[in-house]
């Protein structure tokens, strides 16, 4: 790519015009995990946490998060979300609660930050739930694994 899509010829931030696009099935996939003590995964699996059921309150943050997208990310162009999932691994034996969102969309521009967004508000709402019981919790490898549609084609994480 020759020059930033968001910055116009005198340097200044733009959104990016996208109404001569064409519209297209859009799709991402992004993960993140979310290390924590043994404490936290048992009140977690057992559904013990003194705030309640993290994983279900969880899921609602991400959703949510995801179709506020363009109210965190600046330049970010507001879609009409079909599909947002997230969805929650537990793995006791690593320390670490793993986090998946997916979102889609047919449209002119792509979900990526959406599925990013919801993977990353899941998880800050794991760490707010447990902090009282774990404040060494630690958000990691939040990233994009997939996406698809749009001029750019589809990417998949090797």
């Amino acid at each position: 790519m020759d020059q930033l899509t968001h910055i116009n010829e005198k340097g200044q931030a733009v959104m990016v015009d996208v109404s001569e696009k064409a519209e297209t099935k859009r799709y991402a996939r992004a993960t993140g995990r979310i290390r924590v003590s043994e404490a936290v995964i048992r009140a977690v699996t057992e559904g013990t946490a003194p705030k309640g059921d993290v994983l279900a309150t969880a899921r609602i943050a991400g959703i949510m998060a995801a179709k506020k997208t363009p109210e965190l990310i600046p330049l970010c162009h507001p879609l009409l979300l079909t599909k947002v999932s997230v969805d929650f691994e537990i793995c006791p034996e690593g320390h670490e609660i793993r986090c998946t969102g997916e979102v889609s969309l047919t449209g002119k521009t792509g979900v990526e930050m959406e599925a990013l967004t919801a993977v990353s508000v899941a998880l800050l709402t794991v760490y707010d739930m447990c902090k009282a019981m774990d404040k060494t919790m630690e958000i990691t490898d939040i990233r994009l694994e997939e996406k698809s549609g749009g001029k750019s084609g589809t990417f998949m994480r090797q």
